[in-house]
Protein backbone atom coordinates (compact mmCIF):
# COMPACT_ATOMS: atom_id res chain seq x y z
CA UNK A 1 0.00 0.00 0.00
CA UNK A 2 2.86 2.56 1.02
CA UNK A 3 4.30 1.51 -2.77
CA UNK A 4 1.23 1.98 -4.23
CA UNK A 5 1.44 5.23 -2.58
CA UNK A 6 4.81 5.87 -3.92
CA UNK A 7 4.27 5.30 -7.54
CA UNK A 8 0.85 7.51 -7.30
CA UNK A 9 3.05 10.41 -6.35
CA UNK A 10 5.87 9.77 -9.06
CA UNK A 11 2.84 9.91 -11.58
CA UNK A 12 1.38 13.07 -10.37
CA UNK A 13 5.28 14.54 -10.67
CA UNK A 14 5.02 13.43 -14.24
CA UNK A 15 1.68 15.02 -14.62
CA UNK A 16 -0.19 11.64 -15.22
CA UNK A 17 -3.47 10.07 -13.37
CA UNK A 18 -2.31 6.71 -13.13
CA UNK A 19 0.94 5.11 -11.69
CA UNK A 20 0.93 2.11 -14.38
CA UNK A 21 0.97 4.96 -16.95
CA UNK A 22 4.10 6.41 -15.04
CA UNK A 23 6.01 3.16 -15.29
CA UNK A 24 4.73 2.44 -18.68
CA UNK A 25 6.54 5.65 -19.77
CA UNK A 26 9.30 4.76 -18.12
CA UNK A 27 9.67 1.42 -20.17
CA UNK A 28 9.03 2.95 -23.22
CA UNK A 29 12.10 5.24 -22.55
CA UNK A 30 16.01 4.86 -23.47
CA UNK A 31 17.88 3.73 -20.48
CA UNK A 32 19.35 7.52 -19.81
CA UNK A 33 15.89 8.94 -20.44
CA UNK A 34 14.49 6.84 -17.72
CA UNK A 35 17.96 7.74 -15.36
CA UNK A 36 17.58 10.72 -15.88
CA UNK A 37 13.55 10.83 -15.07
CA UNK A 38 14.29 9.34 -11.92
CA UNK A 39 16.56 11.79 -10.59
CA UNK A 40 14.61 14.77 -11.37
CA UNK A 41 12.25 13.03 -9.03
CA UNK A 42 14.42 12.76 -6.90
CA UNK A 43 15.59 15.98 -6.50
CA UNK A 44 12.01 17.14 -6.25
CA UNK A 45 11.40 14.85 -3.42
CA UNK A 46 14.54 16.80 -1.45
CA UNK A 47 12.92 20.36 -2.89
CA UNK A 48 9.85 19.56 -1.12
CA UNK A 49 11.20 18.82 2.22
CA UNK A 50 10.99 15.03 2.52
CA UNK A 51 12.93 13.36 5.16
CA UNK A 52 15.61 10.96 3.25
CA UNK A 53 13.47 7.28 4.32
CA UNK A 54 10.78 8.76 2.30
CA UNK A 55 12.53 9.34 -0.38
CA UNK A 56 14.49 6.37 -0.36
CA UNK A 57 11.12 4.49 0.09
CA UNK A 58 9.90 6.28 -3.11
CA UNK A 59 13.01 5.70 -5.13
CA UNK A 60 12.81 2.09 -3.56
CA UNK A 61 9.49 1.73 -5.14
CA UNK A 62 10.33 2.45 -8.76
CA UNK A 63 13.65 0.46 -8.65
CA UNK A 64 11.34 -2.11 -6.98
CA UNK A 65 9.05 -2.48 -10.29
CA UNK A 66 12.16 -1.87 -12.96
CA UNK A 67 14.33 -4.63 -11.64
CA UNK A 68 10.66 -6.82 -11.79
CA UNK A 69 10.59 -6.22 -15.27
CA UNK A 70 13.65 -6.75 -16.17
CA UNK A 71 13.66 -10.28 -14.61
CA UNK A 72 10.36 -10.63 -16.90
CA UNK A 73 12.46 -9.52 -19.78
CA UNK A 74 10.50 -6.73 -20.43
CA UNK A 75 13.49 -4.31 -20.43
CA UNK A 76 17.16 -5.01 -20.33
CA UNK A 77 18.75 -2.00 -18.18
CA UNK A 78 18.30 -1.09 -14.71
CA UNK A 79 17.27 2.42 -12.85
CA UNK A 80 20.86 3.18 -11.46
CA UNK A 81 19.48 5.91 -9.47
CA UNK A 82 20.08 5.54 -5.69
CA UNK A 83 18.21 6.83 -2.83
CA UNK A 84 19.78 9.69 -0.06
CA UNK A 85 21.98 9.12 2.24
CA UNK A 86 20.42 7.69 5.49
CA UNK A 87 19.39 9.82 8.47
CA UNK A 88 20.09 8.08 12.06
CA UNK A 89 16.52 8.97 14.80
CA UNK A 90 17.28 12.57 15.94
CA UNK A 91 14.48 13.03 17.98
CA UNK A 92 14.14 9.53 19.89
CA UNK A 93 11.60 11.05 22.65
CA UNK A 94 8.12 10.62 21.73
CA UNK A 95 5.33 12.02 23.75
CA UNK A 96 7.49 11.43 27.11
CA UNK A 97 6.40 8.94 29.88
CA UNK A 98 3.95 11.39 31.73
CA UNK A 99 2.36 12.08 28.14
CA UNK A 100 2.03 8.91 27.20
CA UNK A 101 0.55 7.93 30.80
CA UNK A 102 -2.09 10.92 29.99
CA UNK A 103 -3.13 9.53 26.61
CA UNK A 104 -3.61 6.35 28.22
CA UNK A 105 -6.00 8.06 31.01
CA UNK A 106 -7.97 9.87 28.06
CA UNK A 107 -8.82 6.84 26.08
CA UNK A 108 -9.28 4.39 29.66
CA UNK A 109 -12.36 7.21 30.15
CA UNK A 110 -13.87 5.87 27.30
CA UNK A 111 -15.87 2.32 27.76
CA UNK A 112 -17.56 1.86 24.21
CA UNK A 113 -15.94 -0.71 21.77
CA UNK A 114 -13.59 2.08 20.24
CA UNK A 115 -12.19 2.79 23.35
CA UNK A 116 -11.41 -0.81 23.95
CA UNK A 117 -10.02 -1.20 20.43
CA UNK A 118 -7.77 1.91 20.46
CA UNK A 119 -6.68 1.15 24.15
CA UNK A 120 -5.55 -2.39 23.12
CA UNK A 121 -3.42 -0.88 19.93
CA UNK A 122 -1.68 1.68 22.20
CA UNK A 123 -0.88 -0.84 24.16
CA UNK A 124 0.84 -3.37 21.77
CA UNK A 125 2.74 0.40 20.07
CA UNK A 126 4.25 0.73 23.58
CA UNK A 127 4.34 -2.21 25.14
CA UNK A 128 6.04 -4.38 22.31
CA UNK A 129 7.17 -1.34 20.52
CA UNK A 130 5.47 -2.17 17.02
CA UNK A 131 5.04 -0.57 14.13
CA UNK A 132 1.72 0.37 12.62
CA UNK A 133 1.88 -1.79 9.82
CA UNK A 134 2.88 -4.68 12.27
CA UNK A 135 -0.40 -3.89 14.07
CA UNK A 136 -2.83 -3.42 10.55
CA UNK A 137 -1.68 -6.73 9.67
CA UNK A 138 -2.50 -9.30 12.53
CA UNK A 139 -5.24 -11.70 12.28
CA UNK A 140 -7.10 -12.90 15.20
CA UNK A 141 -5.55 -16.61 14.66
CA UNK A 142 -2.35 -14.83 15.00
CA UNK A 143 -3.24 -14.12 18.35
CA UNK A 144 -2.69 -17.44 21.02
CA UNK A 145 -4.05 -15.44 24.53
CA UNK A 146 -3.17 -19.42 26.16
CA UNK A 147 0.20 -19.53 25.67
CA UNK A 148 0.67 -16.08 25.75
CA UNK A 149 2.05 -14.89 22.30
CA UNK A 150 1.44 -13.22 19.22
CA UNK A 151 2.70 -13.38 15.98
CA UNK A 152 4.26 -10.40 13.99
CA UNK A 153 5.04 -9.83 10.60
CA UNK A 154 8.03 -7.39 11.03
CA UNK A 155 9.69 -4.76 8.85
CA UNK A 156 11.14 -6.22 5.66
CA UNK A 157 10.53 -9.70 6.81
CA UNK A 158 9.06 -12.62 4.77
CA UNK A 159 7.40 -15.00 8.04
CA UNK A 160 5.58 -13.94 11.35
CA UNK A 161 7.68 -14.42 14.48
CA UNK A 162 6.00 -14.70 17.90
CA UNK A 163 6.57 -11.89 20.71
CA UNK A 164 5.74 -12.66 24.08
CA UNK A 165 2.81 -10.91 25.46
CA UNK A 166 3.40 -9.43 28.88
CA UNK A 167 -0.01 -9.67 31.07
CA UNK A 168 -1.04 -6.07 30.76
CA UNK A 169 -1.00 -6.15 27.27
CA UNK A 170 -2.35 -9.45 27.13
CA UNK A 171 -5.40 -8.21 28.97
CA UNK A 172 -6.36 -5.38 26.82
CA UNK A 173 -6.56 -7.46 23.80
CA UNK A 174 -8.73 -10.48 25.90
CA UNK A 175 -10.96 -7.14 26.29
CA UNK A 176 -10.79 -6.40 22.83
CA UNK A 177 -11.48 -10.13 21.29
CA UNK A 178 -14.12 -10.10 23.73
CA UNK A 179 -15.51 -6.60 22.59
CA UNK A 180 -14.78 -7.55 18.57
CA UNK A 181 -16.05 -11.41 18.57
CA UNK A 182 -14.87 -14.37 17.74
CA UNK A 183 -15.15 -14.51 13.92
CA UNK A 184 -12.05 -14.67 12.20
CA UNK A 185 -10.15 -12.05 10.37
CA UNK A 186 -8.51 -8.89 11.05
CA UNK A 187 -7.76 -8.27 14.54
CA UNK A 188 -8.55 -4.76 14.83
CA UNK A 189 -11.52 -3.47 12.47
CA UNK A 190 -12.63 -0.29 11.49
CA UNK A 191 -15.31 1.06 13.29
CA UNK A 192 -16.22 3.50 10.48
CA UNK A 193 -19.94 2.87 10.26
CA UNK A 194 -19.72 2.99 6.45
CA UNK A 195 -17.57 -0.25 6.27
CA UNK A 196 -19.55 -1.70 9.17
CA UNK A 197 -16.71 -2.65 11.08
CA UNK A 198 -16.11 -5.13 8.76
CA UNK A 199 -12.78 -4.10 7.12
CA UNK A 200 -8.98 -4.14 8.20
CA UNK A 201 -7.84 -0.95 10.30
CA UNK A 202 -5.39 0.85 8.23
CA UNK A 203 -1.98 2.34 9.29
CA UNK A 204 -3.30 5.95 8.67
CA UNK A 205 -6.57 5.60 10.88
CA UNK A 206 -3.97 4.63 13.18
CA UNK A 207 -1.67 7.81 12.87
CA UNK A 208 -4.84 10.17 13.18
CA UNK A 209 -6.19 8.21 16.39
CA UNK A 210 -2.78 8.64 18.24
CA UNK A 211 -2.59 11.93 16.41
CA UNK A 212 -6.37 13.15 18.27
CA UNK A 213 -5.40 11.70 21.61
CA UNK A 214 -2.19 13.61 21.42
CA UNK A 215 -3.77 16.71 20.79
CA UNK A 216 -6.44 16.45 23.34
CA UNK A 217 -4.11 16.05 26.06
CA UNK A 218 -1.59 19.16 24.94
CA UNK A 219 1.30 16.89 23.40
CA UNK A 220 2.40 16.29 19.69
CA UNK A 221 3.44 12.78 18.92
CA UNK A 222 2.91 9.86 16.39
CA UNK A 223 2.36 6.24 16.71
CA UNK A 224 6.27 6.20 15.96
CA UNK A 225 6.75 8.50 18.26
CA UNK A 226 5.41 6.02 20.98
CA UNK A 227 7.81 3.19 19.75
CA UNK A 228 10.98 5.80 20.24
CA UNK A 229 9.29 6.30 23.97
CA UNK A 230 9.34 1.99 24.19
CA UNK A 231 12.89 1.72 23.18
CA UNK A 232 13.80 4.61 25.44
CA UNK A 233 12.28 3.25 28.27
CA UNK A 234 13.94 -0.31 27.37
CA UNK A 235 17.68 1.44 27.36
CA UNK A 236 16.92 2.72 30.47
CA UNK A 237 15.44 -0.50 32.17
CA UNK A 238 18.22 -2.87 30.80
CA UNK A 239 20.68 0.01 31.59
CA UNK A 240 22.16 0.66 27.75
CA UNK A 241 21.90 -3.41 27.05
CA UNK A 242 21.96 -2.96 23.22
CA UNK A 243 21.97 -6.96 22.61
CA UNK A 244 18.23 -6.99 24.64
CA UNK A 245 16.78 -4.07 23.15
CA UNK A 246 18.11 -4.90 19.55
CA UNK A 247 15.67 -8.23 20.27
CA UNK A 248 12.57 -5.81 22.01
CA UNK A 249 12.94 -3.44 18.61
CA UNK A 250 13.99 -5.77 16.12
CA UNK A 251 16.11 -3.44 14.71
CA UNK A 252 18.68 -4.46 12.23
CA UNK A 253 21.15 -1.73 12.42
CA UNK A 254 23.34 -1.59 15.55
CA UNK A 255 23.64 2.38 14.69
CA UNK A 256 20.00 3.15 15.76
CA UNK A 257 19.78 1.87 18.89
CA UNK A 258 23.52 3.39 19.40
CA UNK A 259 21.84 6.66 18.54
CA UNK A 260 18.49 6.15 20.82
CA UNK A 261 21.49 5.40 23.62
CA UNK A 262 23.58 8.32 22.87
CA UNK A 263 20.10 10.75 22.67
CA UNK A 264 19.00 9.36 25.90
CA UNK A 265 22.30 9.89 27.84
CA UNK A 266 23.34 13.12 26.25
CA UNK A 267 26.48 11.65 25.95
CA UNK A 268 27.68 14.77 23.49
CA UNK A 269 26.35 17.12 26.09
CA UNK A 270 28.13 15.08 28.73
CA UNK A 271 31.32 15.78 26.71
CA UNK A 272 30.94 19.45 25.83
CA UNK A 273 30.24 20.39 29.63
CA UNK A 274 33.12 18.81 30.98
CA UNK A 275 34.99 20.46 27.87
CA UNK A 276 34.06 23.96 28.89
CA UNK A 277 34.87 23.06 32.34
CA UNK A 278 38.59 22.91 31.92
CA UNK A 279 38.33 26.82 30.63
CA UNK A 280 36.99 28.00 33.86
Amino acid sequence: MAYLGDLKDFAKFLGLEKPEDAIRGLFQNEPGRANELALKYRNNLKERGLKSNTINRRISAIRSIIKLARILGRISWSLEIGGEKRELCRDTSGPGRDGFKQILEKIKARKDKKGIRDYAILRLLHDLGLRRGEIVSLDLEHVDLAGGKILILGKGRSGRIPLTLPEPTKKTLEDWISARGSDPGPLFTSLDRAKKGNGRITGEAIYYMVRELGTKVGIKTRPHGIRHLAVTLALDITQGNLRAVQRFSRHKDLRILNAYDDNRQDLGGEVARKVAETAQ
